[in-house]
């Protein structure tokens, strides 16, 4: 297993256990809603490779993105990054069920799919596959008959009139007992939650990696007024810097 190292606060030269990883990423108050987000980004700022964000995830990355999944009570994705980056049903191993389960927490966290247009199949296997009922946050402007589709399938939550309202929409999934939410991306939905003042804590892994001109960066869509945060923590592993800033 990939080394990993605290840089800061309380520098240690010696590798963290797999516990010590773990408690930095805890949330410190379970009950607090909380939106967390985690992304992956280049030294120079991309948020792809070749179109896709797996060309700057490594070992470090993908135990961090594991780890989240584990701790939170959902995972929200957008439709296109879903869509585009291919998720399936979304499991979590055997070992991280049983921590989940000593934890007090239901085995699998529910994806939750941010989606305007509704272009989703409803026998595709996130749906299909998933061992927790998904859940659908679309807005009163959707097409009723994709609605009624997906409601076989999964929990359609419609918040908004001609755009999805995401901080009603995450009152009701605190409402649920999903409080600690997981965002997955894109770059989209990271735009719109920063816009609705919606994130409380970002997970970044920095990729040791110059990749040029032509990708984009985590974040997009119309400007939205700058949201001050402060350092949680810098850890390092494999030339991979993993930071975790929270709300300021």
């Amino acid at each position: 297993m990939t080394g990993m190292y605290r840089l800061w606060p309380e520098p240690d030269a010696a590798p963290l256990t797999d516990d010590q990883v773990l408690d930095c990423y805890l949330p410190a108050d379970r009950s607090r809603p909380q939106v967390r987000v985690n992304f992956v980004a280049s030294a120079d700022g991309a948020v792809t490779v070749g179109g896709y964000s797996a060309g700057l995830s490594g070992a470090a990355d993908k135990r961090v993105f594991g780890l989240l999944r584990m701790v939170c009570d959902a995972v929200m994705v957008g439709a296109g990054t879903l869509r585009h980056e291919g998720y399936g049903a979304m499991r979590l191993d055997e070992r991280r069920r049983a921590w989940r389960r000593a934890a007090g927490l239901p085995e699998s966290p529910p994806l939750v799919l941010v989606s305007s247009r509704l272009e989703l199949d409803p026998g595709s296997e996130m749906f299909t596959g998933a061992p927790t009922r998904p859940i659908v946050l679309t807005h009163g402007g959707s097409p009723a008959d994709r609605r009624r589709a997906l409601s076989q399938v999964a929990d359609v939550l419609v918040h908004g009139d001609a755009e999805v309202d995401l901080a009603a929409a995450l009152v009701e999934l605190a409402d649920r007992g999903l409080r600690q939410v997981l965002c997955e991306g894109g770059p989209h939905l990271l735009g719109s939650l920063t816009e609705a003042d919606a994130v409380d804590e970002l997970c970044l892994t920095v990729a040791p990696q110059l990749t040029g001109p032509g990708a984009g960066r985590i974040t997009a869509g119309p400007p939205a007024a700058a949201r001050a945060l402060r350092l949680g923590h810098v850890l390092t592993a494999d030339d991979n810097l993993l930071l975790r800033y929270v709300r300021a």
